[in-house]
């Protein structure tokens, strides 16, 4: 049986308070479609940080919406490895629990109702527009995302099946973004504020008839009664495109939003899970040390003033999401031979 402690309700039933006030709540969200890397632990370890200073819980869910991608084999490997790193978790599963309700594979349903709730109300509407074709339009502006959805299908079909019919593929479905900019406060980045058109219409459900990211992410914070999302700056406007799915969905959004830098490899790259020998599985087999890891991140990150082998539980009482450093961390050979020390 799946190891899920606490009130289960939150997971699939009605919203819970996620508005200020509320006990902390944060989340640790791994995708299984690669392995673990050292950047990926130190993003875990910031949000576990975050959760238990302020004397909250953590829930793991594993973000696997993308089946073709995500394998199971790294989803008990990523469970295996935060466990490992010593951070722990409330509910969700643990390595060797089966797929449960804390796995986005199981919620499709969920989400369905969720879109049908948009469509109805006139937000959603049939997209068949591939990528190729959006490139290749004249009206498409770019912005720093590539090139912004230029609204061709927003008027165009009058149903899903209409849209079907007369293209021949399965349309997506896409969110009508009509609000005014959107604005939060970011912990790291200050406030940022965010113009839906710099951005355009976006995917709630993709032509595979799998749910988006940004649709399953905003349903599933809401539901678990998330309060804290830490994650890559490269998810900042992502936030943006949530907040406007939360005020159309009426669900809370989380009260608190942090978006830290990278870990860069020598050449100045985002660390990847294409970087096989900084996966946490590699560095465990050639005799890392899990305190060694996350001594590192904590320096790396900002939080310690020196490099040194540490455990979770001793970081918690000095944590300070202030002091986080706002550039990304070059890692070099000389840091990797520390590791490996």
């Amino acid at each position: 049986m799946s190891r899920l402690r606490g009130n289960r309700s939150g997971a699939q039933g009605r919203p819970e308070d996620s508005r200020s006030g509320a006990q902390a709540r944060g989340r640790l969200a791994p995708t299984p479609s690669g392995y673990l890397h050292l950047g990926n632990a130190r993003s875990f370890l910031l949000a576990w940080l975050w959760a238990r200073h302020d004397g909250g819980s953590v829930i793991m869910r594993v973000e696997d919406i993308d089946r073709p991608r995500c394998k199971p084999e790294l989803r008990e490997a990523a469970l295996e490895e935060l466990q490992w790193l010593g951070l722990d978790w409330s509910q969700g599963p643990h390595a060797g629990d089966p797929v449960g309700e804390f796995d986005q594979q199981t919620r499709t349903e969920l989400y369905r109702g969720y879109l049908q709730q948009l469509a109805g109300a006139g937000l959603a509407y049939p997209c068949t527009c591939s990528r190729k074709d959006i490139e290749q339009a004249s009206s498409a502006p770019h912005g720093e995302e590539g090139a912004v959805y230029p609204g061709t299908c927003r008027d165009r079909w009058e149903s899903f099946e209409q849209a079907e019919a007369e293209s021949g593929i399965r349309p997506a479905w896409r969110f009508r973004w009509e609000t005014d900019a959107v604005s939060f406060q970011d912990q790291l980045q200050g406030d940022v504020t965010v113009d839906p058109s710099t951005l355009g219409d976006f995917v709630l459900w993709r032509r595979d008839d799998l749910p988006s990211y940004q649709l399953a992410v905003s349903v599933d914070d809401a539901l678990m009664g998330v309060t804290q999302v830490l994650r890559g700056r490269d998810l900042l406007t992502s936030t943006a495109r949530q907040l406007a799915l939360y005020r159309a969905l009426g669900l809370n959004a989380p009260s608190q939003w942090a978006h830290v830098p990278f870990l860069q490899d020598a050449e100045g790259r985002r660390m990847a899970k294409r970087d096989g020998d900084l996966a946490l599985a590699h560095l465990r087999e050639t005799g890392v040390s899990h305190e060694r890891i996350v001594g590192f991140a904590a320096w790396s990150a900002g939080l310690t003033s020196e490099l040194a082998p540490t455990a979770p539980a001793d970081l918690i009482s000095n944590f300070n999401l202030s002091a986080i450093n706002k550039e990304d961390f070059v890692v070099t050979d000389e840091h990797l031979t520390w590791l490996h020390a």
